[in-house]
């Protein structure tokens, strides 16, 4: 990309990312449109990649941010709008006109269309929807109709089909045709009579075909594909497996009826990692916005109900303190290695959910195997132990003046680890199992639990070597 439009290299750099191009634009962009220079804001954007465009206009300020769109070409505006955040999407649709605005959702793509559509309230949605041309209707209907986040929700229609008897000069004439209007030309698909996927070939195979040969000669029969209903964790994981650059979704009747793209699935990859990393930290994952955009009550309110339900868990730490007082009386040392045992347990506990779920998503622990892997973290929880142990044990010998904190301490220690290894492995492989969501297993929630747990262990193991010691 000629980069001479936005100004030179930051910081004297040979070449600069796509944040910095589009810092750069932003601030050239507002002083431009402040002055009313609107001949040099279409000459900044024309080099400019749509993407960082959108980035740009995004980072304006509301009162400018529909004055730049404004200035696009018709075809530019639309491939920046599909880039845009949702809530700049909606704020622009405010603030066009209704004319702009029908035009601009009318030549959307079908998937960016819906995904629109999935954030914009009921009310609008069905105005949109009565004044879109029949065929898009359609299409937008269908599409809305799939459950959300599933192979048919997020497909699109806009792909180009062949017949077996096509020879591949008629095949190109129809890629020529129809590539203005698709999403990918570069994976065409075969169907019958009855629009039921029998083969798939690539541009490439095309190209390189014999003029004459018939495309029922040249094609791959065997064809991997999802169905509509297939959720799209699935979809993301079968285009990453295979390498596809987009894969077809075909409905219960084996019939053709869209295509998942690669760009598509990154967007899934995003958000599916986003929602599993918010719950490993127990919070909620909430909308699809931003969340550092989001307002204070908004944050509060997501992080708000784990931590009510850890406070909870949290006071079952303090009942069994409570009553294990008599014990901590006798040897009040022994009040002093609770943090370093609980927090201990805890890290354990969460580095082995983090690997297990981990594990899942992936879908690696299914080859060695759910029970071994649990097994696996069990075994390493114990060594785990026994090396912390080590250095831990002598420690409180000396600090305990005797052997009864450092042997308590020790034999805490290695349970504590055990355990807490074991849980983490085991309850987000049960979460799996009864179909929830392996990553509401959070580290928070397994550390409190392994917080009682341990404990629990630490003061009846001193309190049995207080008594085996008054024997």
């Amino acid at each position: 990309m000629n980069q001479g439009g936005i100004g030179a290299p930051i910081d004297g750099e040979a070449s600069v990312t796509g944040a910095q191009i589009a810092e750069v634009v932003t601030q050239q962009l507002e002083a431009m449109l402040s002055a009313g220079n609107y001949d040099g804001v279409k000459t900044l954007l024309k080099p400019v990649q749509p993407v960082d465009i959108a980035e740009s206009i995004g980072n304006l300020p509301l009162i400018l941010q529909a004055l730049a769109f404004r200035l696009l070409s018709k075809n530019e505006a639309i491939e920046v709008y599909e880039y845009l955040d949702p809530a700049v999407q909606q704020s622009l649709l405010d603030r066009l006109r209704s004319g702009e605005v029908l035009e601009l959702v009318e030549r959307m793509s079908p998937d960016d269309r819906v995904r629109l559509f999935d954030e914009l309230p009921a009310k609008v949605v069905r105005r949109l929807l009565a004044e879109l041309s029949p065929d898009e209707r359609r299409v937008t209907a269908e599409l809305l109709g799939y459950e959300a986040e599933t192979a048919g929700r997020l497909m699109t229609t806009e792909f180009i089909d062949l017949k077996e008897f096509h020879t591949a000069v008629e095949a190109l004439k129809i890629v020529r045709r129809r590539a203005p209007y698709t999403e990918t030309i570069y994976s065409l698909y075969v169907t019958d009579r009855e629009r039921h996927l029998t083969g798939i070939l690539s541009l490439r195979d095309l190209v390189t075909a014999d003029p004459e040969s018939r495309i029922g000669d040249v094609m791959t029969r065997e064809v991997v594909n999802v169905q509509t209903d297939t959720d799209q964790e699935e979809v993301a994981r079968a285009i990453q497996r295979y390498d596809f650059l987009a894969l077809p979704v075909v409905d219960r009747e084996k019939r053709l009826v869209g295509i998942v793209t690669v760009d598509d699935v990154i967007d899934v990859i995003e958000q599916e990692a986003t929602r599993d990393i918010y719950a490993a930290g127990a919070v909620q994952a909430g909308d699809e916005d931003d969340y550092f955009q989001s307002n204070l009550f908004a944050v509060a309110r997501r992080r708000v109900v784990w931590l009510v339900v850890l406070v909870l868990a949290n006071g079952l730490t303090t009942k069994v303190i409570a009553t294990n007082d008599d014990v901590l009386k006798q040897v009040v040392l022994l009040a002093a290695f609770i943090p370093l045992l609980i927090g201990t347990g805890g890290n354990v506990g969460a580095q082995s959910s983090t690997v297990v779920i981990r594990g899942l998503s992936t879908q690696r622990i299914q080859t060695l195997g759910l029970l071994k892997a649990v097994f696996r973290e069990t075994i390493a929880g114990a060594l785990l132990g026994l090396l912390m142990l080590l250095i831990v044990v002598p420690f409180a010998w000396w600090q305990g003046q005797g052997p009864l904190v450092g042997t308590a301490v020790g034999i805490s220690l290695m349970c504590i680890t055990t355990l807490a290894a074991t849980a983490g492995a085991s309850l987000p492989l049960l979460f799996h199992r009864m179909g929830l969501d392996p990553a509401l297993m959070s580290a928070p929630f397994i550390t409190t639990a392994t917080d009682v747990a341990g404990v629990w262990i630490y003061l009846k193991t001193a309190s049995w070597l207080l008594s085996s010691m008054a024997n």
